[in-house]
């Protein structure tokens, strides 16, 4: 079982600690704000109150082991870098960091954290990308320079195996997983419409219409794509 810590329980870190939870995680949730520790109980592992610049109390909470730590610090840049610090020095290389300006981000990179994430930017992005082509379903930016988008097949790719689309040699794009629905039959006899993924596609899958595919890819050759399928319709 992954394990995870979520640092900061505002709006974000509380989000992310019950869903990774409600996803079969362990998660541990820490905050300084008892109220908040309160609130997030039951719906994680374990919820602590705790100072997150203690170096002592992370240590000895086990933070080091988790495989993930998602700093949500969002009121206090001071208390965000000095966490930082701490769980670079006790070894915890898997840093996912909320920040609320550039600066902020920009002092956690010089401190080697690579997983930066700017909520507001990343919603106004998606939210661009989805007027932009209402194709596109979800539009994540990653520290890499690459993007990860959810697209509805267009019309032109229906019927179409993965290996006639040559995603990967002709755009340099690569399918993770083909979303789709299904109708099953309940133990009542009535039948329902179900939402499956296909996280492991292969060559010879073939594309349904109202499949969503998630692609990854460099972020310049995702917009050629978006650009392109929008034009074709």
């Amino acid at each position: 079982m992954s394990k995870f810590a979520v640092i900061g329980l505002g709006k974000f870190g509380f989000n992310v600690a019950t869903t990774l939870f409600e996803n079969g995680a362990e998660v541990v949730a820490i905050d300084n704000n008892q109220a908040l520790v309160d609130e997030i109980s039951g719906r994680v592992s374990v919820a602590i109150n705790m100072n997150s610049t203690d170096e002592k109390s992370l240590k000895m909470n086990r933070i080091q082991d988790v495989d993930a730590v998602i700093l949500a610090i969002g009121n206090s840049i001071e208390n965000s870098v000095l966490t930082a610090v701490i769980l670079k020095k006790l070894g915890v290389s898997n840093i996912f960091a909320k920040v609320d300006s550039k600066v902020h981000g920009r002092i956690l990179e010089l401190l080697g954290v690579q997983n930066i994430i700017f909520p507001e930017e990343q919603v106004a992005k998606q939210l661009a990308n989805s007027l932009l082509s209402s194709s596109v379903l979800e539009y994540i930016d990653l520290s890499s320079g690459h993007s990860v988008v959810e697209l509805v097949v267009p019309e032109s790719w229906v019927g179409k195996s993965l290996q006639e689309l040559a995603l990967p040699t002709e755009k340099g794009i690569n399918i993770i997983a083909i979303k789709y629905t299904a109708q099953n039959v309940t133990e009542d006899g009535e039948n329902i419409i179900v939402k499956k993924i296909n996280d492991m596609p292969g060559a010879n899958d073939i594309i349904h219409d109202n499949d969503v595919l998630v692609l990854v890819g460099p972020k310049s050759k995702i917009n050629d794509l978006i650009n392109e399928t929008s034009k074709k319709g």
